[in-house]
Order: C-alpha cells, then sequence, then structure tokens
C-alpha cells in the first residue's frame, strides 16, 4: 500500500525559515559565552591607550594650550569637550593625568565601565579641542572607547572579578552582543574604504601605493625608489590591497575562511606600520580583530599565560558565584574542589553564529546583574 504525503504548504515553508532566521539572529547576538574573549580585548585596548596617552605627552601644551598652535576649541556645532569648558594649561595637564590613570584601571579591570567611560570622554575631549593634529586611527579608538561602555568590560580577567568572584581569572557568561558589534564594525570600515577608494582615480589606476609611499612625510621607512616606481609591482600592491580589504570586509564572516584573511590583514596592517606612518590605525584594528577569537583559543592563551606566571601569581580562591569560564579559566575553582556544572549550548563557542557554554550555579545576584544571557 503506497503512502501518500500531504504537500507541504508555502506559508509554513515560509514560517519555517522565518523562525530559523530569527533563531539564528539571536544565536547571533545573544547566545551566551564565558567573556575571556572581552576581557582580552578590553586589556589589549587599555595597553593600546597608554601607549596613546604617552604619544601626546612631548606636544601637550603645544597642541592643547591657550599658548599652542591653536589657541582655542575649534567652534564646531554640536562638539563638546572637557578643554571646551578648562581652557588653561594647567587644566591640559589634569585632564591628560586622568586619561592616564583611567587607561591603567581599565587595562587591569578596576572598575571598568567606568574607566571606559573616563577614557571615551576625555579622548573625544582631546580630539576636539584640536581636530588637526588627529586621523581616523584616533576615531577608531573612540569607537572602541563607547563599544567598551556598554559592554560588560569586567566580566572577565579583571580586578573587577578578583573583587567580586574571588578569582581574577574567571569569568562570567554573558550575551556577546557587543563583540558582534566590533566585528561588524571592522567589516564597515573595510567596506566603506573600499568604497570611497573606488570613488577616486589612483586606486583604480593601480598607483595609489606608488604616490603614497613617495610622501616623504608620511614615511615612517624609507622604501627604495626602484621600488615605488615600479609600475608592475605598485599596481599589484594596489589592487591586492583593494581585493584584501574587500575580502576582510565580507569573507570574515565564514568561519573557514577566517582564520587565513585575518592572517593576511594582519600582515597588511604591519606592512603599514612599517612603510608608513599612520599613527594609531593598524593597532586599533588589531583590536577589532581581537573580537573575533573565538573563546577556546581565548581559554588556551589565558592558560598559557598562567603557566608562565609564577606558582603565587597562578593561584586564586575559587569563584564564590560559580560563574568562572570553562577550560583553563575554571582552573583556580577546579583544584579548590568546586563542581562546575557545564551545560553545553547549541553551535560552536565564540563563532559567529555560533553559541557558547552555559554555566550553572550561579548566584541569585549574578544571575539579575546579568540581562540577555539567555538571549
Amino acid at each position: 500500500m503506497t503512502e501518500h504525503r500531504a504537500p507541504v504548504q508555502p506559508e509554513l515553508a515560509t514560517d519555517t525559515l522565518l523562525l530559523r532566521g530569527i533563531d539564528r539572529w539571536r544565536q547571533f547576538w545573544f547566545s551566551p559565552q564565558p567573556m575571556t574573549t572581552l576581557g582580552l580585548v578590553r586589556i589589549a585596548f587599555g595597553l593600546l591607550m597608554i601607549c596613546w596617552t604617552f604619544s601626546l605627552l612631548p606636544d601637550l601644551l603645544t597642541f592643547f594650550g591657550p599658548n599652542g598652535v591653536v589657541q582655542s576649541a575649534p567652534s564646531v556645532r554640536y562638539a563638546w569637550g572637557l578643554l571646551h569648558i578648562f581652557t588653561s594649561e594647567r587644566a591640559a595637564i589634569v585632564v591628560w593625568v586622568v586619561l592616564l590613570a583611567a587607561a591603567i584601571a581599565l587595562t587591569v579591570g578596576w572598575h571598568s565601565r567606568l574607566a571606559a567611560l573616563v577614557v571615551f570622554v576625555v579622548v573625544m575631549s582631546f580630539e576636539r579641542r584640536n581636530i588637526f593634529v588627529f586621523n581616523s586611527g584616533d576615531v577608531v579608538l573612540r569607537i572602541e572607547a563607547l563599544y567598551l561602555v556598554l559592554a560588560p568590560s569586567g566580566a572577565a580577567l579583571s580586578l573587577d572579578r578578583l573583587r567580586t568572584a574571588g578569582s581574577f581569572w574567571s569569568a562570567q557568561v554573558r550575551a556577546p552582543w557587543v563583540l558582534r558589534l566590533m566585528q561588524v564594525q571592522l567589516s564597515l570600515i573595510y567596506l566603506s574604504t573600499v568604497h570611497d577608494k573606488l570613488t577616486g582615480t589612483t586606486w583604480n589606476q593601480g598607483t595609489a601605493v606608488s604616490y603614497a609611499l613617495r610622501l616623504s612625510d608620511l614615511a615612517a621607512v624609507p622604501v627604495p625608489h626602484w621600488l615605488s616606481t615600479n609600475p608592475e609591482l605598485m599596481n599589484l600592491a594596489t589592487w591586492g590591497t583593494l581585493v584584501l580589504e574587500l575580502s576582510l570586509g565580507v569573507l570574515v564572516w565564514n568561519r573557514r575562511v577566517r582564520p587565513w584573511i585575518l592572517t593576511a590583514g594582519v600582515l597588511m596592517h604591519l606592512i603599514f606600520v612599517v612603510t608608513l606612518a599612520v599613527a594609531f590605525f593598524s593597532f586599533g584594528m588589531y583590536v577589532l580583530y581581537l573580537a573575533f577569537l573565538p573563546t577556546e583559543a581565548a581559554d588556551r592563551v589565558v592558560g598559557r599565560v598562567r603557566g608562565w606566571l609564577p606558582n603565587r601569581a597562578q593561584s586564586a580562591p575559587p569563584s564564590t558565584d560559580g560563574d568562572a569560564a570553562p577550560g583553563a579559566l575554571a582552573m583556580a575553582d577546579d583544584e579548590a574542589g568546586a563542581e562546575l556544572d557545564l551545560e553545553p549550548a547549541a553551535g560552536g563557542a565564540g563563532s559567529v553564529g555560533g553559541s557558547a557554554e552555559g554555566v550553572t550555579g550561579k548566584s541569585a545576584e549574578d544571575r539579575a546583574d546579568a540581562p540577555g544571557r539567555t538571549g
């Protein structure tokens, strides 16, 4: 006897696809995962901000003082900054010291969100006090500071965790939506860059890299004349840069290709750093690259760092809220005999469209201050 199946209604098929799309969207933004990657992003950005702060020091009063090259802040509509209100040389010095203190606090994770907010406000104040001495790399840093204000920045590898959970190395499990914003930001930067370059002439003609390498005020290391004027090599470098930046904006979302395309991006920015005086742009992009680091890889990095430390620095009291990350980050809790119920969710942790591992046994207080963990 032949069994006849009823045809699938088009409306039901459409509803199923819509539900799958909604589920993938929720997993991408809100599927909980340990915040180890965010902790590494915060530390890298904090160290970068310390360097950025010291880079201002030699010309601090020349660029931002009332007797410097720009005696007062430019009048721009809706532009505001601390140095618009406090205009003395002493104010510029005090604001610089505040930025240094906030950058150090952000690096070690002490009141991380407040530190990120201070960094954001002060960086914005310096950039708006003298708009002529900064470039797009400084804007990238300001955007990254804002993301860390929105993120649970002290949720992993921080003195905040040491203060609240008893372990610097522990990690809370949170929705990774801020990391996703950083990933989207990286893609948008490259796509908008390609768009802007293609609207000009030198990039289409294949001569842009040659012109850039022959600008003496941008030369970090002089490039031999025979190289910067070689037509074939310069055409290849120019159009190859466009292809690579377009690939970084699009193919970075493919999990299989991502490690290779990001490695190529790292090498490209390394060439920028060596040949061109692009200041902090490439290093700011490296921070966004770090946002793509899967949780498992972040755990391995932290585990290796702990292995390099003296035994006393490695040991830490167990987390009191049961919110330590799995793997290497749960080492202190495992050694103390704490029982963690690791319940894996669907998908792959730390990757685009993936998921993470949920950790049970959290305190009521910790659950209350982490909305969105369950998506």
